[in-house]
């Protein structure tokens, strides 16, 4: 399969609300980037953020399931990918609903990165126990697989139980939307082989990841070693075909941007396991954001053969 890139899109831009935070934007945005060949267009999920930690260099994020509804009306080819959605701030079944609504109604074009989450106050926030989050992972995982079936079924879960109930229409891809699963610890690189499709690395040093409370994840030994994780845990439990390597963001289109570098970047990852990767444009008009996005998709997608 040939190597795709992905891109976060910019409607978390408060800051510049003006430019990213309206209809007209998302409009203009979600065209020039599915007219540059981007493979999918991502948001993020921070329902409640903490002030400290916005005001520490934080980010806000729209919802994704709103964002990503509108941004398939717009579009007939991007696929909308969460980037990702905090799986225990939900019960399960309100999200399995959500993604069957969305991928059925855009055609199969969901994929849906997940994660664990980090953030102590948006926990408290939303009623939910950080201290029991990865558990809640496994748990709502296989829950919404059971959902995604259409069929009638049981299941008893953490404060809640289903006891032969139904979801359709069912989503349009199966069984289900590609589940990517986020998280650079070892617990979640077992998650992905046992429950995902596919493994969605979080790169950033362990100055970040302190905070983020994740396993750092640098340099190439970093992620050789991870796969070499993953393929062992695959033959321990007897998963024959192990999950793709889908990264997020790993490059940033910006003032004095290099194609040839991008494209060896890319083409690095490549040839260290990586299935496919993302690029941020960071721009501070959304004009100048829709013409990077499409000098971009001239000068590095249509370029991309591996």
């Amino acid at each position: 399969m040939t190597f795709t890139l992905s891109t976060s899109l910019p409607f978390d831009h408060v800051h510049r609300a003006e430019e990213f935070v309206s209809m007209q934007a998302l409009h203009e945005i979600a065209r020039a980037v599915e007219d540059a060949g981007f493979y999918a267009g991502s948001v993020t999920d921070h329902p409640v953020p903490s002030a400290r930690w916005l005001d520490s260099g934080g980010h806000y994020a729209q919802d994704p399931f709103v964002m990503l509804s509108m941004l398939g009306a717009v579009t007939t080819k991007l696929r909308l990918q969460t980037n990702i959605i905090v799986l225990p701030y939900r019960n399960p079944f309100i999200t399995a609903r959500a993604v069957s609504s969305l991928d059925h109604f855009t055609g199969g074009r969901v994929i849906l990165g997940m994660g664990a989450g980090y953030l102590k106050a948006e926990y408290k926030a939303l009623g939910v126990d950080f201290d029991i989050r990865n558990d809640l992972m496994d748990e709502y995982i296989k829950a919404m697989k059971l959902a995604w079936t259409g069929e009638d079924f049981t299941f008893e879960g953490t404060g809640y139980t289903a006891l032969g109930n139904r979801v359709l229409p069912t989503p349009a891809q199966k069984p289900h939307p590609p589940l990517l699963v986020g998280g650079n610890s070892k617990r979640a690189l077992r998650r992905a082989v046992e429950l995902g499709d596919a493994w969605h690395p979080f790169f950033v040093p362990k100055t970040v990841t302190d905070t983020a409370r994740t396993a750092s994840m640098e340099g190439d030994d970093d992620v050789k070693g991870a796969i070499d994780y993953i393929q062992d845990h695959c033959a321990k439990v007897g998963r024959e075909v192990p999950p793709r390597i889908i990264a997020s963001s790993t490059y940033s289109v910006k003032a004095g941007w290099s194609a040839q570098e991008a494209l060896d970047h890319f083409a690095h990852l490549k040839s260290i396991g990586i299935d496919a990767s993302g690029a941020t444009i960071c721009a501070e008009t959304r004009g100048e954001y829709c013409d990077m996005a499409r000098q971009f998709g001239e000068e590095v997608i249509a370029k991309i053969d591996f």
